[in-house]
């Protein structure tokens, strides 16, 4: 037969008792029907065997030692009636406004008890409140598996909201995110909000949790946020590689959660809900500060003094007996770091942060991974992350971490096309940069860029000047000529501006200016041609198009003055565009 677990058992037992049918049962619980059969007839022998009990003949008085039958089951489809609540002998009936109050803010018993006891000084127990509460309201719980789990052997993490607090840039309440980790075993929890999350401010939070508790699990079970994973898979998920660093520093193992199942980290849901529901319900702080020290006192004075409700025991208890099996934390908090990628240059170097970086044993042109930490840098291959070179951070940009026998003297393409650029500039511009590429190899080729770039800004002759002031006094740095080629720029405007300025007197008479007479002579034949031109039809009488008028003009003999030839034709050229644009736009 199969056999259920006892929760399970008990759910079916209790539903049986109460004369549900099997579909229901079925519904309510999974359990197949034939299950449900043969627990029924456990549950039938079990009442016949009490049925079979000695007991008392109908209008006889029972007798000393007899055990009573059992009282007769409601039948199919009945309910059960509840127990009338008098709350006029509760203790909590002087405060039932104010309870009714919080009740309609959704906050529980517990949130309830503790502020009448800090509030109005109530004496009575957190049972009676309990029941009253449970009086006004009705909650079905849910049935969940429980998983048993070693001292400090796995905590649970997970974001949800804060209460409302006001906002320092915009002066409005907002929630912020609340992130919470519960120790599995004790149910100790770290409580803190913060306003945005990132990767770094995820870690930060693991590294003031494993602080707060004075040492470190062993496994972490978190949600499949992307602060945490990358891509979330059943087998393989990809961390976030800070977060994957920051656990690693402390030994701890990641275990995400399966996507759309908050039920594997149910402890955890339930401090968030708890923390939800009884410290932060109804209230409101002016900084992220101030909910932060109510989260603190609220956990050492009421959350951690708590009896658990699935345990029976104190919370405090149990962290106790918790402590000493986590392990130690590490001497030194982790290094945070921002990670970059970036190409190889030809000059086998890295830059970042307007620096260069030695990147050997990586090839030219592909791709590494560069971590960014306050004093130093990494540099990872980006496919295995082994490491590849660390270097010191550079003081100030324009820096250069690469060893002289390791830079490349062997010309390549790129060499070749800035070489041949600096020729078309001129013989000292070459030169100079034939200087730099023999003294400094490939890395001198960034200064080779600028000096061949500074001939779209300025004329080429000062660049040619400045070359070769700059190859006579042995200057070669790329600044150093840039300044040459401003400061020749600047005499060059300077002389311009100082050059006396000689003013033309104009002149109508030019072997290339057209006497004003040809000119009037053109607009008055072409204001003619317009008007006939309007004037006439598109055809002539037999059916043919018109003759060109310009054609008749061209080809009209030209006087014996030799003077009025250019006017004719002028007058002919005009006249030809002028009736072609006439008849066109006809």
């Amino acid at each position: 037969m199969n056999v259920l677990k006892p929760h399970l058992q008990s759910t079916v037992f209790t539903l049986l008792e109460r004369q549900t049918s099997q579909r229901e049962i079925q519904r309510l619980t999974g359990v197949d029907r034939k299950t449900i059969r043969r627990y029924q007839a456990i549950f039938a022998s079990e009442r016949a065997s009490e049925a079979n009990s000695p007991g008392v003949t109908t209008g006889s008085e029972a007798a000393d030692g007899q055990t009573p039958p059992p009282p007769r089951p409601p039948a199919i489809g009945a309910q059960v009636a509840a127990k009338t609540f008098d709350f006029a002998r509760s203790a909590c009936e002087p405060h039932r406004e104010w309870i009714e109050q919080q009740a309609r803010l959704k906050r529980n018993a517990q949130a309830i008890y503790q502020d009448l006891v800090d509030q109005f000084g109530f004496t009575a127990s957190y049972e009676s409140v309990k029941r009253f509460v449970r009086a006004l309201r009705h909650i079905d719980p849910k049935q969940f598996d429980r998983l048993e789990f070693a001292p400090g052997e796995e905590a649970q993490v997970d974001y949800g909201e804060g209460a409302l607090t006001r906002d320092p840039k915009s002066g409005r309440y907002r929630r912020p995110r609340l992130f919470v980790m519960t120790l599995r075993y004790s149910r100790r929890s770290f409580r803190r909000v913060v306003w945005k999350s990132s990767q770094q401010v995820w870690a930060q939070l693991h590294e003031e949790a494993f602080r707060y508790f004075g040492g470190v699990v062993s496994y972490v079970v978190l949600d499949n946020l992307k602060e945490g994973v990358i891509t979330p898979d059943l087998y393989e998920p990809e961390l976030n590689r800070l977060y994957g660093a920051a656990l690693a520093h402390y030994g701890v193992v990641a275990d995400p959660a399966r996507v759309r199942d908050p039920n594997r980290k149910g402890t955890v849901e339930n401090a968030i809900q708890h923390t939800q529901g009884t410290a932060l319900a109804g209230r409101r702080f002016e900084s992220l500060e101030a909910q932060n020290r109510f989260l603190e006192h609220w956990e050492t004075n009421w959350a951690s003094k708590r009896i658990h409700g699935s345990t029976k025991r104190q919370v405090e208890a149990m962290f106790q007996e918790e402590k000493p099996h986590l392990r130690p934390l590490p001497a030194t908090g982790f290094r945070y770091f921002t990670e970059l990628v970036r190409t190889v240059y030809d000059d086998t170097t890295v830059r970042v942060d307007h620096s260069d970086y030695a990147a050997r044993p990586a090839s030219i042109g592909s791709q590494v991974v560069v971590r960014l930490y306050e004093t130093t840098i990494e540099i990872r291959d980006r496919s295995t992350q082994a490491l590849l070179r660390v270097h010191a951070r550079a003081a100030r940009p324009g820096s250069l971490k690469l060893p002289h026998n390791e830079r490349p003297f062997n010309p390549s393409r790129q060499t070749a096309f800035l070489l041949a650029s600096a020729g078309d500039i001129g013989p000292q511009a070459k030169a100079l940069c034939q200087h730099l590429f023999d003294t400094e190899g490939r890395v001198g080729q960034r200064a080779m860029w600028g000096i061949v770039g500074l001939a779209k800004k300025y004329p080429a002759r000062l660049v040619e000047q400045a070359c070769d002031h700059a190859v006579r006094n042995h200057i070669h740095r790329y600044k150093q000529v840039r300044a040459i080629v401003e400061r020749l720029f600047e005499q060059a405007l300077e002389r311009l501006d100082q050059a006396p300025q000689s003013t033309l007197p104009l002149t109508q008479d030019h072997p290339l200016i057209r006497p004003a007479d040809e000119y009037g002579e053109l607009f008055r034949l072409c204001s003619q041609n317009r008007a006939s031109n309007e004037s006439r039809p598109f055809n002539n009488g037999d059916g043919q198009r018109a003759p060109n008028r310009a054609r008749v003009i061209s080809a009209t003999p030209a006087s014996s003055d030799d003077a009025s030839a250019p006017t004719q034709t002028l007058i002919a050229d005009q006249l030809s565009l002028s009736t072609s644009t006439g008849d066109h736009s006809e």
